[in-house]
């Protein structure tokens, strides 16, 4: 599930050539794969970086929520997550649901079209919410992984544990 919804969000950051993001999201992913090898295959220490992995990415997701709701000085106006390499935002902000988006001509003539002078009106739910949301899903099966890999990791240590004694 979790690998599910880091693909999802992965491609929507793709889409709106967020850069940040999509290392963040091929990182997890890279992790999710290694903790899953780990479960099958009886490796604990694989295990144990996807739960050191976890943390950091629970960490990742409530900066982004702090980012696009703008806690403490952020603003999702920056090109922060872009790497400052391009003005590309997130998709959602003009593809999100019920969004009407119109392209505005610039008023000051020579000026080349540009992603600035896109008009969106009618969204049913703003874009930093839908970030928000996508945050929190992230965080909640993160949290329930985490949880399940420390149960994992306990188990494989009883085993071991109980070889050692025979």
């Amino acid at each position: 599930m979790a690998q599910l919804a880091a693909l999802e969000r992965q491609i929507f950051d793709f889409l709106g050539f967020q850069w940040a993001p999509i290392l963040g999201n091929f990182l997890q992913i890279i992790v999710v794969i290694l903790g899953l090898f780990g479960t099958i295959q009886f490796r604990p220490r694989y295990i144990v970086v996807y739960t050191v992995w976890t943390a950091l990415w629970v960490t990742w997701n409530v900066f982004i929520i702090c980012f696009y709701l703008e806690v403490g000085g952020l603003s999702k106006e920056t090109d922060l997550m872009t790497f400052n390499i391009s003005m590309h935002r997130s998709w959602w902000r003009e593809h999100g649901p019920g969004c009407i988006r119109r392209v505005v001509r610039p008023s000051t003539p020579g000026i080349l079209d540009d992603y600035s002078y896109v008009s969106v009106t009618g969204c049913i739910i703003d874009f930093q919410y839908l970030e928000v949301i996508h945050s929190a899903i992230q965080i909640l099966l993160s949290l329930i992984g985490f949880v399940y890999a420390c149960y994992v990791i306990s188990i494989f240590m009883e085993e071991e544990d109980s070889c050692r004694s025979k």
